[in-house]
Parts: C-alpha cells; sequence; structure tokens
C-alpha cells in the first residue's frame, strides 16, 4: 500500500476523513469484591495481602485502560494511513483529468485512466459519470452493489466524502469526490481500501500490549509485595514490642538494622522514646526508693524522740522543750524536702519556666547583697556587662543562691566565694570559691537526686544541685562544674543565645 499525505484542495476533489468508535469500560471481575470479602474471625486478611489485592485491582484497572488506548490509537492510526493512500489515488486522477488531451470525452479518459493506473491489492476504484456506465477496477462489480456505493453514485456529493462499507465480512474505507468541469459536477470517482488487515494486525497489537502488559502487572506487584513485606516486617515488629512494653517488659526493642530511611527513623525514633520511658520508669522507682529512705531518717529521729518523751521524759520541762525542738527540726527538713521534690516534679512539665526580661546588673548586684548576709566571707562580684536577659527570675536566682549556699558549706571564714557573669555568645552566670573542693570521683553525680559532693555530715537532702540542673535545663542550657580538692570549685551557668535580649537594656522594660 502506497503512503503519503492527504490530497491538496482542488477545483475537482477535496479530501476529509472522519473516523471514530465507542469503547466500554471494562474491570477486574472479583477483584474489589474480593477486598471486601469478610472473612471468620482469626482468618481474616493480612495487611499485606489487602494492600496487594487493592494494588493489583489498580493496576490491572490503570492497564487495561492503557491497553484499549493503544488499541483504539493504533486503529486511527491505521484507518489515517488507508485514508492517505485513497487520497493519493484521488490526487493521481484529478492531475490526469485536468492534462487530458482536447476533445478526449469523459468516460473514455476515465477508461483509458483505469487500464494504466493498476490499484495495489485490496484497493479499489469506482468512476461514474453521468449518462454513462460505472466504471472500474478491483473488486468493482461487488462494491457497486452496497447501498451507500450506489446512492453516493446516484448522487455525486458536493465535497470530497468518508464513507464506511462492508462487503461481507470484508469491512472497507471510500472516500468519494465529485468530478468537476466548468463549474458543474460531471459524475463521481470513488476509492475504497480494505481494512480486513486492520482487524488482524489490531489484534495482535492488542495481544503484544496485553502481555506487556501482564508482565508489567506482574513485575509491580512482585516489588510492592517486597517493600509491603519489609515495611509491615518493621511495623510488626514495632506492633509486638509495643504490646510487651504494655505488658510491662520495657526491655525489648525493635532493633531495626535496615537502611536509614522514614522506615529506619520511626523504629530508630520508637526505640528511643521506649529508652525515655524505661529511663523515666527507673527514675521514678529510684526517686521512691530514695524519697522512702530520706524521709524514713527524720520520722525515725522525731519518733525516737518522742517515744523517749512518751517513757518518763514529759515531767521534764527542758526534756520536752528539746525534744519538740528536735521534732520540729526534723518536721521542717521534711517539709523542705517536699517542697523540693515538688519543684523537680513541675521541672518536668512544659510551663516550667516563665520568662520575663531581666537587668543583668541588677539582677546580680541584688543577689550579692541577698548572699553576703550568709556568712562572713570575702565576697566579691566581678564586673557585669550592660545586657538585658530573657529568664525567669525568680527560679534562676532560687539556682544561684543554692550555689552560694553550697559554697558557704564548703567554706570556712576566710574563704573566698565570688559571683561572676558574662555575656557572649550566650549568657554564663558562675559561683567560685576557693573551699575545700569535690572529690573527681563525686563531681559527676553531684548534679543527682540525693547525692552530695561535701561533708556527708552536713545536714540536706541533697536535693540542690539536682534542681540548679533542672533550672538551667529548662532554659535550655547546662552547668559546667571544676573543682579540685583543698582548692576549691566552681560552677557555671551557661545559658543559650537565645537567653539575651537583642534589644539591649531598657529601664521600663527591667523594672
Amino acid at each position: 500500500m502506497r503512503r503519503g499525505a492527504a490530497p491538496a484542495e482542488t477545483p475537482a476533489l477535496a479530501a476529509t476523513a472522519e473516523t471514530g468508535r465507542d469503547w466500554g469500560n471494562r474491570g477486574v471481575p472479583g477483584a474489589a469484591g474480593a477486598i471486601r470479602t469478610r472473612v471468620p474471625r482469626g482468618r481474616r486478611l493480612g495487611t499485606a495481602l489487602r494492600l496487594l489485592l487493592l494494588h493489583a485491582f489498580v493496576l490491572a484497572l490503570v492497564l487495561g485502560v492503557v491497553l484499549l488506548q493503544v488499541v483504539r490509537d493504533f486503529s486511527a492510526h491505521y484507518q489515517n494511513t488507508v485514508l492517505a493512500d485513497l487520497g493519493d489515488e484521488l490526487s493521481g486522477y484529478a492531475a490526469s483529468f485536468g492534462t487530458r488531451p482536447p476533445g478526449q470525452s469523459l468516460e473514455a479518459f476515465s477508461r483509458d485512466y483505469l487500464l494504466t493506473h493498476p490499484l495495489p491489492p485490496g484497493e479499489v476504484m469506482l468512476i461514474a459519470v453521468s449518462h454513462q456506465p460505472v466504471l472500474g477496477s478491483g473488486a468493482a462489480a461487488a462494491m457497486t452493489r452496497a447501498p451507500i456505493v450506489r446512492r453516493t453514485l446516484a448522487n455525486p456529493p458536493r465535497r470530497t466524502t468518508t464513507l464506511n462499507l462492508s462487503l461481507g465480512p470484508t469491512p472497507y474505507l471510500a472516500l468519494a469526490s465529485p468530478i468537476m468541469e466548468r463549474g458543474r459536477a460531471q459524475g463521481v470517482v470513488l476509492t475504497a481500501g480494505s481494512l480486513s488487515r486492520l482487524q488482524s494486525e489490531t489484534g495482535q497489537v492488542a495481544l503484544l500490549a496485553a502481555a506487556e502488559a501482564a508482565v508489567a502487572l506482574v513485575v509491580a506487584l512482585l516489588s510492592a509485595y517486597l517493600i509491603l513485606r519489609r515495611v509491615l516486617r518493621t511495623v510488626g515488629a514495632l506492633t509486638q514490642t509495643a504490646v510487651d512494653a504494655s505488658s510491662g517488659d520495657l526491655t525489648r526493642r525493635v532493633g531495626y538494622m535496615g537502611a536509614d530511611d522514614e522506615v529506619g527513623r520511626m523504629a530508630a525514633a520508637f526505640d528511643e522514646l521506649l529508652g525515655r520511658i524505661s529511663a523515666t520508669v527507673d527514675s521514678q522507682r529510684a526517686l521512691l526508693s530514695d524519697v522512702s529512705h530520706q524521709l524514713r531518717t527524720p520520722l525515725t529521729v522525731a519518733k525516737g524522740h518522742l517515744e523517749v518523751l512518751r517513757r518518763g521524759g514529759a515531767r521534764d520541762p527542758s526534756e520536752v522543750a528539746e525534744t519538740t525542738a528536735v521534732v520540729v527540726e526534723e518536721l521542717d527538713q521534711m517539709s523542705a524536702m517536699v517542697d523540693q521534690l515538688l519543684l523537680l516534679g513541675h521541672s518536668l512539665e512544659p510551663d516550667f519556666i516563665q520568662r520575663e526580661l531581666v537587668d543583668l546588673r541588677s539582677f546580680m548586684a541584688d543577689l550579692s547583697t541577698a548572699a553576703q548576709v550568709l556568712a562572713p566571707r570575702h565576697w566579691a562580684l566581678d564586673p557585669v556587662p550592660d545586657a538585658v536577659v530573657v529568664v525567669d527570675q525568680a527560679k534562676l536566682r532560687g539556682a544561684l543562691l543554692n550555689l552560694v549556699d553550697n559554697a558557704v558549706k564548703a567554706t570556712v571564714e576566710g574563704d573566698s566565694i565570688t559571683l561572676g557573669a558574662s555575656c557572649g555568645p550566650g549568657v554564663r552566670l558562675s559561683v567560685t570559691d576557693t573551699g575545700s573542693g569535690i572529690e573527681p570521683e563525686l563531681q559527676a553525680a553531684v548534679f543527682d537526686r540525693f547525692r552530695r559532693g561535701g561533708d556527708r555530715g552536713q545536714r540536706g537532702a541533697g536535693l540542690g544541685l539536682a534542681i540548679v540542673k533542672a533550672v538551667v535545663q529548662g532554659h535550655g542550657g547546662h552547668v559546667e562544674l571544676s573543682s579540685a580538692v583543698g582548692q576549691g570549685t566552681s560552677v557555671v551557668l551557661v545559658l543559650p543565645p537565645a537567653c539575651l535580649w537583642p534589644g539591649g537594656p531598657s529601664e521600663e522594660e527591667a523594672e
């Protein structure tokens, strides 16, 4: 079959093509039903299988639509090619018609043209000149028996028209164009091409496309299965770990060893969460144990003195006064411990720190004045920069006074205690003394609850430095400790740059 462009418009011929076909919907029966089917309890489809079935249904639907579109595009391309070849035949007839010898009749010219221009296999040409027999080549005799062809030959169209017809089981595509001479239609020329090859080639294209779609579907489902198995295996491990944790086993971990992707980060975050929960539970257990131990001592002391008083000392006013003083002191000790524990508990809440603008010079000057009344020491305040900080003034003052109280306990009259503050890039607040210092093996634990770094004979619950650490961490900072036995200790509260207000000091804001 010859291939070429559609014929150009001429006074004799004009070619157009109109094709179209309706296509139905195609689905995958049973897929949706398989997803929605209820199964007995205990035999419910797993998440991976349900997702895989849904994925298969969607892919099959999409590939089916693509397959239909491929077949449709191939059929349209084939028909356009046939129309182009038929248009070439009409153009050839029109070109010869315009150069026929003078005096030759239209009927004689058409007969000579059909004899000298053989058509490719499967094509037919009919020429009907007014008041003359119909001329034709190929299967012209059978073609003239088609009703649509007889109507077209009897009533020539005004312009080139596309026709669809069938001769028995064989479909044809035809172009009919009027033969114009001196502005009048003198007849009609019709060319037709067989579409029998279209049916067989369309079947082959559909079969090939279906095979490729099936391969794509299998590969897509296999890859989806591998991905789902990897993801859901991790999800299953997360679920089992969560079930064990809810049963009280906080030692189990997911232990993900795969790639560092979203699934890996989720598993790592879950393990980290379990670690924090386990650490919190252990800390609470340790806290309860420490609290019960710390409260038992003052209760035992108070109970012992009251027992002695009951056994015979109640008649002696001095014994009663002494016992009462001891009991009150122990109760005050327990009250202070409870207050400190409540403060530590409150440090875990999000609103623990209430920030405000504070003038650093005024803050340190007030702190130095309050510290000097605690004990006769050589007190000093290093130069403080002119800055405004954004901190919880009350809690930060309490933390620094805890450090000052520890420095007083670690020193004697004649020792020095120095307060300091500096800025850049954050804020550093320090308390330095020349006291007894802290032994190296105790320095790492002095900020833990109920731990003491100085003389173990001193009264106190060992919560002061834990509160200091909680306050600093609440501001987003940390604590630095340096100490040498016999030389003294320096504790620095390091606050982040966010605690340094960039606007500078202001009298109204500082107030």
